[in-house]
């Protein structure tokens, strides 16, 4: 079967690979489509992605969806032939913040397709992989394996969404119109945000944004773009660069709340700290999901829009020129990789 290993900056290969065979408790799924994250694209062209270095060859991959081929001594779960998604977190459990109800930060979790921990975590970016069987999500009526390939962004986006707080009626800012700044435009609208404004650099990005839900788009370099808002209530930081927490951090109001969202480069950033002092901004941080996923695959059965979001599907052979095409912003936004399942 076919996989995508990365093996250091640059180094991306389609290999051949063994189908694994599910150890007590793990499921077999037939992989079908698989997204490219931003996080993939870190790894390909830096070899890392924030604080997380690879340190050995890595199979990619987290945002995977297919069918279930089979289980492991005493596993259980969906049929045979079930389409399900793939939920990539295996939190510990018994760690203090799994113990608060955030498994989402658990200190010793395992996240498909991660070199935050050594050995690194195997990601799910081949034909047949073998994964706890209690992270499968059987799809809810109606909803096809294409368009359930972006249940694991758009739960980071909805976790975004609830860091952020009441969403009803409020004007939303969100700085970054890549694939998760996109959904993060849906969740919010999908929580009752009355308007939501984008900011970015690439008019490609910018319509992409609009196609999600956006109310205004903004160019970031741009000052005199007119649709740049006085104030907003709520302002979710997805872009990634300082800039965008800048921008966050001057225009939401007093008192109110923004959200770090994009991974922002290794080593420390400068922000405007006076403005969290002097307006009382309650900066939060945004990692991850955990409980989102149901929700986000429900959402995604309803909204037939979400397929917008998706730019291209290519075979897992071509899988350096779909890399290449997803770390295009100027041409893409969501990127799907086709495994055959």
């Amino acid at each position: 079967m076919l996989g995508c290993v990365i093996h250091g900056r640059g180094d991306l290969r389609v290999e051949e690979l063994p189908v694994p065979v599910p150890e007590p408790g793990q499921a077999l799924v037939a992989v079908r489509y698989g997204g490219v994250c931003g996080s993939d694209l870190h790894y390909w062209r830096h070899g890392g992605v924030g604080d997380f270095r690879l340190r050995e060859p890595m199979l990619l991959g987290h945002e995977v969806v297919g069918t279930v081929v089979g289980y492991g001594d005493g596993a259980s779960g969906p049929c045979v032939g079930t389409a399900v998604a793939v939920h990539p977190a295996t939190p510990c459990e018994v760690c203090p913040e799994c113990a608060d109800g955030r498994r989402n930060v658990c200190r010793d979790t395992r996240y498909l397709g991660s070199a935050a921990r050594f050995p690194h975590v195997q990601g799910g970016f081949a034909a047949r992989i073998a994964v706890p069987a209690a992270q499968l999500r059987p799809l809810p009526a109606g909803l096809g394996l294409r368009r359930a390939a972006l249940a694991e962004p758009l739960s980071v986006a909805l976790h975004a969404v609830r860091r952020a707080g009441e969403m009803a009626g409020r004007h939303v800012l969100v700085t970054g119109a890549g694939p998760i700044g996109c959904l993060v435009v849906a969740a919010a609208k999908a929580a009752g945000a009355a308007r939501v404004t984008v900011t970015d650099l690439l008019p490609t990005a910018l319509e992409y944004a609009r196609v999600a839900g956006a109310d205004t788009v903004v160019r970031a370099d741009d000052p005199d773009d007119a649709g740049w808002p006085a104030e907003v209530d709520v302002a979710i930081e997805a872009s990634g660069v300082a800039a965008g927490l800048d921008t966050c951090l001057r225009l939401v109001r007093r008192g109110a709340v923004v959200v770090q969202l994009g991974m922002l480069p290794p080593g420390q950033s400068p922000f405007a700290g006076n403005l969290v002092v002097s307006r009382e901004i309650d900066l939060r941080g945004a990692f991850r999901f955990d409980t989102e996923f149901d929700p986000a695959l429900e959402l995604l059965a309803t909204e037939p829009s979400f397929d917008g979001l998706v730019s291209a599907v290519i075979p897992v052979s071509q899988a350096e020129e779909a890399f290449a095409l997803a770390a295009d912003r100027g041409r893409s936004c969501k990127v799907l990789l086709d495994f055959g399942g």
